[in-house]
């Protein structure tokens, strides 16, 4: 598609046809990167938009763990971490 880049004040700009942002979820904001010499519009995702597809995904994908109970007792005194001799200053 040809498209003519007009002056806008002191910058440049190009005409989206309303098809166009809507084909590709554009509204009120994007994201704007040059990528290898090309300008790259992409929609704007809020911050973890996926994440619940994520979790539930993860949760059929990973084996399941005994989870430790609360009348189970205290953890035992041996149990150490690499952190816990690494970052501890006392």
């Amino acid at each position: 598609m040809k498209v003519e880049i007009i002056k806008i004040g002191n910058s440049r700009g190009v005409r989206l046809p309303k098809a166009v942002l809507d084909q590709c979820s554009l509204h009120a904001t994007a994201d704007l990167s040059v990528e290898h010499g090309a300008i790259v519009i992409r929609p704007r995702r809020r911050p973890r938009h996926d994440w619940d597809a994520r979790f539930a995904a993860s949760a059929n994908a990973a084996p399941k763990k005994k989870v430790r109970a609360a009348d189970d007792g205290p953890l035992p005194d041996h149990v150490s971490q690499v952190w816990d001799r690494r970052e501890w200053r006392w």
